[in-house]
């Protein structure tokens, strides 16, 4: 009953003015401001510092700039196989496994469409069917930089206009294609094993998404989706290199195609994950 309460709530919101207040309030600079709330965030939601580049607060000139703090590089190993397939975040697992033909598991009961998702042609879309795909939830409390799964190369940036609702679980499991109805900046990489997407979705209280090559994106509630130039930093990416940030948290969603990787079995809704660390295997002769 909370849960849904909680969802109608969401309903009843403006929830882009409150993105937008959000937005406005983790970039003052005033000291004071920022100091207080980046101590009251780390105190409230445990925030763990440890691996943190800069001293915290004093290191950081805004509460956002700390929000996408950056973590020394022993923080967050890279797993040492080259085979293997790392987390591109930290978070934890909101659903993964295979994908049924064009078909999405969300939560129990609630499935979406891959062409949905992605808002491409058929064919973009087409070379996912069957394959793996695991969406992990970025909680406040989570390093909020986005990594490059495997090596490879950015092919296409595509931003989807779309809503903001909140995607933590409880959001998840009663609002039916919610990753398809929210915002998202899709991230296609041409890779040894095929393409990769990786997928960020914007939610509430998601200020923006920031990438490399597009620099800040606000949300848009309207508008038809559109490609990005892939321009202003290089399109060649090893794993663990920086895919983006959300300014604020949110969900990535990987998606791999069929037969040539694998992902852990023990990758299952719950399963915390540190970015760096290994979550599957690219198929002999991929790597």
């Amino acid at each position: 009953m909370r849960d849904r309460l909680f969802v109608i709530l969401q309903y009843l919101l403006p929830r882009y003015a409150l993105t937008a207040v959000v937005y406005w309030l983790a970039r003052v600079r005033q000291p004071a401001v920022k100091d207080f709330l980046i101590r009251r965030f780390v105190h409230h939601f445990d925030v763990d510092l440890e691996g943190v580049s800069e001293p915290v607060p004093e290191g950081f000139d805004t509460f956002n700039a700390f929000f996408i703090r950056e973590l020394t590089q022993e923080a967050r190993p890279i797993a040492d196989d080259p085979a293997a397939i790392v987390s591109p975040v930290d978070g934890t697992v909101s659903a993964a496994g295979r994908i049924q033909g064009d078909t999405i598991f969300q939560a129990k009961g609630i499935d979406y469409r891959l062409e949905d998702l992605l808002e491409v042609d058929r064919e973009r879309a087409a070379a996912f069917e069957n394959g793996s795909f695991a969406t992990i939830y970025l909680a406040p409390y989570n390093y909020h930089r986005i990594h490059a799964p495997v090596d490879g190369r950015l092919d296409a940036l595509h931003y989807v206009p779309g809503d903001l609702f909140s995607v933590n679980a409880a959001t998840v499991r009663i609002i039916r294609g919610l990753f398809r109805r929210n915002e998202r900046l899709v991230q296609h990489l041409d890779t040894a094993i095929g393409p990769v997407a990786v997928i960020l979705v914007g939610a509430l209280n998601v200020g923006s998404i920031s990438s490399p090559w597009t620099g800040e994106i606000r949300p848009r509630r309207r508008g038809a989706p559109e490609d990005l130039p892939v321009s202003g930093a290089d399109p060649e990416v090893a794993r663990g290199d920086l895919l983006g940030c959300f300014n604020m948290g949110s969900t990535v969603i990987l998606l791999l195609p069929p037969g040539a990787a694998g992902l852990d079995p023990a990758l299952v809704t719950g399963t915390i994950v540190e970015m760096g660390q290994a979550i599957g295997t690219l198929a002999a002769g991929s790597s």
